[in-house]
């Protein structure tokens, strides 16, 4: 069961090819008065009987791809429309069949001159039905078929594939405080700084990735043996 869905899939996908080629082909072959008309034979096929046919393949075969990735409520919801559009391919192509001049009457006008369905019946004498109506109405009858059979077995089938989520960057790891002493404080009061104000350059705690204290230079170990002798000489 679980591995139904490409098989349904795949028929899905068969069944629409059908119903597509059975519009590109001739369905009816209509004999004409010959004093109304300048031909004797008007060729109609799905295309000019049942132009929705088009649309409704095209209908299915999205919905059939769409399957693929669907979840399990969309399916389902997939599958309902799938079994609408099978009915309505029946019922356009029982309807075509029915009445094969009522259906051809686009064809017939343009060789008659006529677009009145009274004058387009009485100018047909015959009317020559080939099997391709059929292959329509049978591959509508097998969308309905395949859309009852995804209400069934499509809970077996597994949800749809989920990308992996990003995961979120690392924060850098912030610097440890740099470490004052009273000489540095001193020095910062000779050079017109404040230590205690911590917008201070001299006084912010993150350093960046050249080794320095804000805007101002990390102090080399040259500063501090110089800030040693400074403090001997006090």
């Amino acid at each position: 069961m679980k591995r139904s869905r490409p098989l349904v899939v795949v028929l899905g996908l068969a069944v629409a090819g059908v119903v597509m080629l059975s519009w590109t082909q001739t369905w009816f072959t209509l004999r004409l008065d010959a004093d109304a008309a300048v031909t004797s034979t008007v060729v109609a096929d799905g295309a000019a009987a049942v132009p929705q046919f088009t649309a409704l393949a095209i209908a299915l075969l999205a919905l059939f791809l769409a399957m693929t990735i669907a979840g399990r409520v969309v399916r389902v919801v997939l599958a309902g429309i799938e079994i609408l559009l099978g009915l309505g391919i029946v019922v356009s192509g029982v309807s075509a069949l029915r009445d094969p001049v009522a259906a051809a009457r686009g064809a017939v006008g343009d060789v008659a001159g006529v677009s009145d369905l009274a004058a387009v019946r009485r100018i047909v004498t015959s009317v020559h039905v080939s099997a391709w109506p059929a292959v329509g109405i049978a591959g509508g009858v097998l969308a309905a078929l395949l859309g009852v059979l995804v209400l069934v077995v499509q809970r077996s089938w597994p949800g749809p594939s989920r990308k992996y989520a990003a995961t979120p960057t690392a924060t850098a790891p912030k610097s440890a405080p740099v470490e004052r002493d009273a000489i540095v404080d001193w020095d910062d009061l000779s050079a017109g700084l404040d230590p205690t104000d911590p917008a201070d350059p001299v006084t912010m705690t993150e350093t960046d990735s050249l080794g320095t204290v804000g805007s101002e230079p990390r102090r080399t170990t040259d500063d501090a043996h110089d800030h040693e002798e400074h403090r001997e000489h006090h």
